[in-house]
Formats: structure tokens, C-alpha cells, sequence
């Protein structure tokens, strides 16, 4: 028996394709591999190896190196938390205080009793201007308060949830402002040199 599907070893067989060196796609195969395991096994990182034709400790090193990857089971839904300076100025530890809080665990990677629920501190998350911000099912949340947190956790307990969808970072979302409060400012006129003379 295998730890992943054939149909996920296909994508992973297709990803060098589309890289210029084929160690290039590990990062993108251990992803696709976690998203249908939940977690890397041993296994796993073996059939990632095989499908890229790689050395297994390669395959390894690159799963040990970067926390994206987690070698030990996680929480179906993940909160990845920014615990840098702009969302710590602006309540980030309150809000990691409050996620452990509603779901039950005491520190960062610790599974919540009903398993579906972990969180995470992250250094940075790239969204300063909605902070405090995290990443919870692949999408952004930001202007995080104890009440969002709460609704988010509602919704994910919910059987009726519908499943995550994938958007990209805020910042690249057209129907997100660029800036708290409203459109893009638009550029101011340039001011003409004088000729001196």
C-alpha cells in the first residue's frame, strides 16, 4: 500500500516539466503530498523521491528545513498566526492567547482534542497593512479580533462548512483595497522644474 494516490503521484511525476532544474519541484510535491496526507510520513517523502527521481534525503532535508512542512499531524484547519512587529503592535499576541484559548491547546503545533485544529506562530506573512493577520485553509484573514476568531472557528465545527478555497494574498486581490480604509490613492501630479536662467 502506498501513502499517496496515484492520482497525486502523477501531478508530482508532471512538476519537473515545469521547472528548470527538477530538484525545483520538491517544495510544490511535498506541498501536494501534505495537502492529501495532512502530514509528511516517512513513506511519503520516500514516493515524493521516487516520483522526482531524487535522492530521499534530499527529499527530506528539504521537508525538515522549512516549517510549511510538518512531519508530525496537524489540525484539518491551521491557524498560521503573524507574530511579527506590525501585528504585534497590533494584537497579535492577544489573538494567539485567544486561538489557543477556543481551541483548547497550550502551545504552537499542539493538536486540539476533536483533531481539527492547530495553530502556529509564523514570522511574517506579508499583509502589514491588515494586521493582525494569519493564514487559516489557504486564505488571508486580517484585522483579526477575538470575535473573528470565534466565527472562523464556528464556521470550520459547522458540517455545513463548504471547504476552503484557495485565494491568493490579499495584496493580489482585486477586491481587497490596497490600503486600510479604501482605494488606492491615486498619484499625485508632478511638480515642473523651473528653468532657471
Amino acid at each position: 500500500m502506498t501513502a499517496l494516490s496515484e492520482h497525486v503521484l502523477e501531478e508530482i511525476r508532471e512538476l519537473p516539466a515545469k521547472y528548470p532544474q527538477p530538484r525545483s519541484a520538491v517544495m510544490p510535491a511535498l506541498d501536494l503530498a501534505q495537502e492529501e496526507a495532512g502530514y509528511l510520513t516517512a513513506e511519503a517523502m520516500s514516493e515524493v523521491a521516487a516520483a522526482l527521481k531524487l535522492d530521499p534525503g534530499y527529499v527530506e532535508g528539504v521537508a525538515t528545513f522549512y516549517t510549511l512542512f510538518h512531519l508530525q499531524p496537524i489540525g484539518k484547519h491551521r491557524f498560521y498566526v503573524c507574530t511579527n512587529l506590525s501585528c504585534t503592535l497590533r494584537g497579535a499576541n492577544e489573538i494567539v492567547e485567544h486561538v489557543k484559548g477556543a481551541i483548547g491547546v497550550h502551545e504552537g503545533g499542539e493538536l486540539s482534542k476533536d483533531g481539527l485544529f492547530s495553530y502556529e506562530e509564523v514570522e511574517c506573512l506579508g499583509a502589514c497593512e491588515y494586521a493582525p493577520v494569519m493564514r487559516l485553509d489557504h486564505r488571508y484573514e486580517k484585522d483579526l479580533t477575538p470575535n473573528k476568531i470565534d466565527s472562523l472557528i464556528a464556521e470550520r465545527r459547522s458540517p455545513a462548512t463548504p471547504s476552503a478555497v484557495e485565494l491568493p494574498h490579499p495584496a493580489l486581490r482585486a477586491d481587497l483595497p490596497a490600503k486600510r480604509g479604501g482605494e488606492k490613492p491615486k498619484p499625485k501630479p508632478r511638480a515642473r522644474k523651473r528653468k532657471s536662467g
